[in-house]
């Protein structure tokens, strides 16, 4: 369930006073120096501003669409725009929380404004869908870059006989760390980091997607200030106990998501098991975490290393959790000694 965030807080200074659904932007265009699509600067109130997506789609340069997957807030399609493969992604209205659907589709253009090699990147997105495009269900479209068909939860769960070696986890887990740290350094929290919204390209590379609960937190606060909420985002399985406790989020809750993903990326095994209350009472009460103990992937120098790691991350006080900066260190040791 996405954080209730008002637009003003989900986009730059700079760009959100330009986001108008009414009017269009300047539009894509293909530089000579390579196949990226980016928009060209534009003059807003007396000053360029630089811009990095555009807030219009030309649907008519939009062909090929195909569905890909769905979920509670959307649904996702491959096509081709302006010549390049895209994904496409419908943001959906929730019947039951209108208004959590919408701050959905904002909180998705948290990081828009950025170029990192390991978050998914938006190309456009518009809450102007024609009627012979969109449907009555659709609030909004937001055109990103196609990483390609398969995610690290299919990795992890959908093909045993897939290799998920040390290097091939160390990398994958690096990738993410990398991510959420060019993140944190903009002030911006995920707040669902888990394997289905990591990405993996042909290249093997993991990317963050899906902002839908992403937070920016305020400038003027130290990014490990807890920012006030009336409800967590994310999924349970992954949600940090302060988020379960209602205290508030900070750049540590991503963190400990961090390290229930690499749990699984380790052991191939769910994190969890028995009721949903059952373990969401258990981690705030009684520091219910994935099963470290007892283990054979820890018992190597390597495993210790990774359970100190681990321990690391998911530590129930926020100051005792690493940064992702940390979190970098910490891997880049675990891989020299591969």
């Amino acid at each position: 369930m996405p954080s209730p965030v008002p637009p003003a807080r989900v986009l730059p200074k700079d760009i959100y006073p330009s986001v108008d659904i009414g009017t269009c932007s300047s539009p894509l265009s293909k530089h000579s120096f390579g196949s990226t699509l980016q928009v060209p600067s534009q003059r807003h109130q007396g000053k360029v501003a630089s811009r990095l997506w555009s807030s219009v789609i030309y649907w008519k340069e939009l062909h090929d669409v195909q569905p890909v997957g769905s979920g509670g807030f959307g649904s996702v399609y491959k096509a081709k725009y302006l010549g390049e493969t895209v994904a496409l992604k419908k943001v959906k209205k929730c019947t039951k929380n209108k208004l959590a659907s919408r701050q959905s589709f904002w909180a998705e253009l948290n990081a828009a404004h950025l170029r990192h090699r390991n978050v998914v990147r938006v190309i456009a997105a518009t809450t102007c869908v024609p009627a012979d495009f969109g449907d009555e269900r659709s609030i909004g479209t937001i055109v990103m870059e196609y990483v390609g068909s398969r995610n690290l939860q299919q990795i992890i769960y959908g093909c045993a006989e897939e290799p998920l070696q040390p290097d091939r986890w160390l990398r994958h887990s690096s990738d993410i760390a990398h991510g959420l740290h060019f993140l944190h350094s903009h002030k911006i929290v995920h707040l669902d980091i888990k394997p289905a919204n990591v990405l993996v390209s042909g290249e093997d590379v993991c990317k963050i997607a899906d902002f839908g609960c992403s937070v920016q937190l305020d400038t003027k606060r130290e990014a490990r200030d807890v920012v006030p909420m009336s409800h967590a985002g994310g999924t349970y399985t992954h949600r940090a106990p302060e988020l379960l406790k209602g205290e508030g989020i900070s750049d540590k809750s991503d963190i400990f998501s961090f390290g229930i993903t690499m749990w699984q990326l380790i052991t191939r095994e769910q994190p969890y098991t028995g009721d949903r209350q059952h373990v969401l009472y258990a981690v705030v009460a009684h520091n219910l975490r994935p099963k470290v103990e007892g283990r054979d992937e820890f018992q190597s120098e390597r495993g210790r290393l990774c359970k100190a790691l681990l321990s690391g991350c998911w530590a129930a006080e926020t100051r005792w959790r690493f940064s992702a900066r940390d979190l970098i260190t910490e891997l880049e040791q675990l891989q020299a000694k591969l």
